[in-house]
């Protein structure tokens, strides 16, 4: 029963940040909200006996990607009323998007509810140890390659974000490295011959 109550409490609050996320005006509000779903998404997949995935969400999103989301969004001149004014275009397609979602969410529970096994739970594994183990077995033989894929994208993303913050500005002194590379001694240093004096 306690469990029951907890799940969704932790339920309500993590569809709560999720609209807080896309209704938020302030980026850095939407951010945190962000930050805010990805623990209690950790607190659920702790309901769930998958400690590892719970302490690797809060550890690499809240740690990690959500510093450097923040990072990007408070170096980015982000225009709010330009992106307040296309929200309600896209409105339809996000609705049906999330209609489709829900129906498919509250299809699996009611066939659960029903006991129909609808083919979507893998046999257990017979991996001794803790499910730490269990899913590096699997996730570097049977899932190698989506993995390495996954490792592509994130590292396209950064790249990304550093393309984005990357700008032009006008009036910062900057270091032209070829040009200090390629720079002579004569170019910079001028030998002046002195005669010397004689003091009485």
């Amino acid at each position: 029963m306690l469990t029951t109550i907890l799940f969704y409490v932790f339920a309500t609050v993590l569809v709560g940040s999720a609209i807080g996320v896309v209704l938020a005006r302030n980026p850095v509000h939407a951010a945190l909200f962000l930050v805010l779903a990805f623990f209690e998404s950790a607190a659920l997949w702790l309901m769930l006996e998958a400690e590892f995935l719970g302490i690797v969400l809060v550890l690499v999103y809240v740690g990690a990607v959500m510093v450097l989301f923040l990072f990007v969004i408070m170096m980015l001149d982000i225009n709010i009323s330009q992106m307040r004014s296309g929200l309600t275009r896209y409105a339809p397609l996000g609705g049906l998007v999330a209609a489709v979602m829900v129906g498919e969410i509250f299809y699996v529970v009611w066939m659960r509810h029903l006991g129909i096994n609808l083919a979507l739970e893998a046999p257990p594994m017979s991996v001794p140890g803790s499910n730490t183990h269990a899913l590096g077995a699997v996730l570097y033989t049977d899932y190698m390659l989506p993995f390495q894929l996954a490792a592509v994208v994130l590292l396209i993303a950064i790249v990304a974000a550093i393309a984005l913050t990357m700008r032009r500005r006008t009036g910062h002194k900057m270091q032209d490295v070829s040009a200090q590379v390629a720079v002579r001694r004569e170019d910079r240093l001028r030998i002046v011959k002195v005669d010397s004096e004689k003091y009485q």
